[in-house]
């Protein structure tokens, strides 16, 4: 008697996508946040994007000469690993520009703020936003937010004043901003030194800088406490202004209207994060995915996004990373979902795990996106080796957490045209998972003379032998 069942193991050959196939795998549908709107009276989006463009043009100039002027290598960064523009090649920047030396550095500077240039390690490179400068407006708008959040550093303090007071001051500048998009209008510079102080006082005694009782206690900084903050909210309203987010003169403040757009979308990402979408706001990273591991794509997201606004980005990196290096494979792949929500802060910690092997693979399309490789594309960054180890991180995390229907179309994911090619490579790049997947998979298969070769191979890797 011979089976009905066609034997012909060869492989549909299928372009592998590792880290979205376990968490689709038990997305369920939930209802969607319903997408707030802007108040009313700010410009379309269109229009928000040409007022950025005009901020950013000249850093865009720049930024476009170095593109132009410096390839193939690009290589127009100094050598102390900061992205600082050569003195050579500013004055050639400068001469072709038709600009100082000087202003060729500041636009730099604000490019690299910006995203428009990306700087790895004593190299830049053109950033992704610059290359949608022309047809992309949310990348213009996603840049120009990036430098208004970096205000002072986009004009630093001039380095007269206390340092703990400046770090208060730019710490309680949210609230200042606040007032100001409430009051939809100018507001007097003396009642936001008001404001100011308040905010001041207030972040001061959550540190314990105030005495309380009778005895006098010593206060961490009295030279914070005794800096008169009139001279730091005058430097950061210029500072604020100099980046397009609001119009500061004779005695007043008041918005613009992309200043007034941004200080909105920061509100409702606060909003976000106290609501927190599925209530993970409070978790640890490795509860916080779990909980995203029943969310559909867009809403683990929003979630990502609220979780990472309620903490500062480099301890959320790094927890992150620590969930990432556990068992459970499905946590391996949201963790680096939401590295890139994270985006480019994570750069440095994400390629400082390339040599782990459990993450190696991960790091590498992480790192390939946030060059601008397609996302299509960027397992073609990865070895043959590398990519079989994902395949069997990724059927690990849909034999944990998945159905066996969806085992059996991650079959079809494999790089490899056969079945015995697969094996043969699995084994090869000994994941320690691989016993369980396969096992997993000869049981969840509807071909009995194929689930017969994976448990012979599961087998075969569970005893040592060939």
């Amino acid at each position: 008697m011979t089976s009905r069942i066609p034997r012909d193991s060869r492989l549909r050959l299928v372009r592998p996508r590792p880290l979205a196939a376990a968490p689709r795998a038990v997305n369920q549908r939930r209802p969607r946040r319903p997408v707030p709107r802007p108040p009313e009276g700010t410009p379309a989006q269109a229009e928000l994007a040409r007022m950025a463009r005009s901020v950013l043009a000249a850093a865009a100039r720049v930024a476009h000469w170095a593109d132009a002027a410096l390839r193939p290598g690009r290589d127009g960064a100094g050598s102390d690993g900061k992205g600082t523009l050569s003195d050579a090649t500013a004055e050639r920047a400068a001469s072709d520009l038709g600009l100082t030396v000087a202003q060729v550095r500041a636009d730099w500077d604000t490019a690299r703020l910006a995203g428009l240039v990306e700087v790895h390690g004593d190299t830049a490179r053109p950033g992704w936003r610059l290359r949608a400068w022309n047809r992309d407006d949310s990348a213009v708008l996603r840049g120009w937010v990036a430098l208004f959040d970096a205000w002072s550093l986009a004009h630093p303090d001039p380095g007269q004043h206390e340092h703990g007071a400046v770090s208060d001051v730019v710490s309680a500048m949210p609230q200042v901003l606040s007032f100001l998009q409430l009051s939809a209008g100018p507001v007097p510079v003396e009642q936001l030194l008001d404001l100011l102080e308040q905010r001041v006082t207030e972040l001061r005694t959550e540190r314990c800088e105030i005495p309380y009782g009778p005895q006098p206690e010593p206060v961490a900084d009295p030279a914070a406490a005794d800096t008169p903050l009139a001279p730091l909210l005058d430097w950061a309203l210029h500072a604020l202004a100099s980046v397009g987010a609001l119009t500061y003169g004779d005695g007043q403040a008041t918005l613009t209207p992309l200043g007034n757009w941004a200080v909105w979308v920061k509100l409702e990402q606060i909003c976000v994060a106290a609501q927190s979408p599925a209530g993970n706001i409070e978790q640890a990273a490795e509860d916080m995915l779990r909980g995203c591991a029943q969310l559909r794509p867009n809403a683990a997201r929003d979630e990502y996004r609220a979780w990472l606004a309620a903490r500062p980005v480099g301890s959320a990196v790094t927890e992150l990373l620590g969930a990432a290096r556990g068992e459970d494979a499905l946590l391996r792949g949201l963790a680096f979902e939401a590295l890139r929500v994270v985006g480019a802060p994570a750069e440095p910690d994400v390629r400082a795990v390339v040599d782990e092997p459990a993450l190696r693979p991960y790091a590498l399309l992480w790192l390939a996106e946030h060059d601008g490789v397609d996302p299509e594309d960027a397992h073609e960054v990865l070895t043959r080796e590398e990519a079989t180890w994902l395949w069997v991180d990724t059927a690990a995390a849909v034999a944990d957490h998945g159905e066996s229907p969806m085992l059996v179309r991650h079959l079809e994911s494999a790089l490899q045209p056969t079945v015995p090619a697969l094996l043969d490579e699995v084994r090869a790049v000994g994941h320690p998972r691989t016993v369980q997947v396969l096992v997993a998979l000869a049981a969840a298969h509807p071909d009995p003379a194929l689930a017969k070769v994976v448990r012979r191979a599961a087998f075969q890797v569970h005893t040592g032998g060939s």
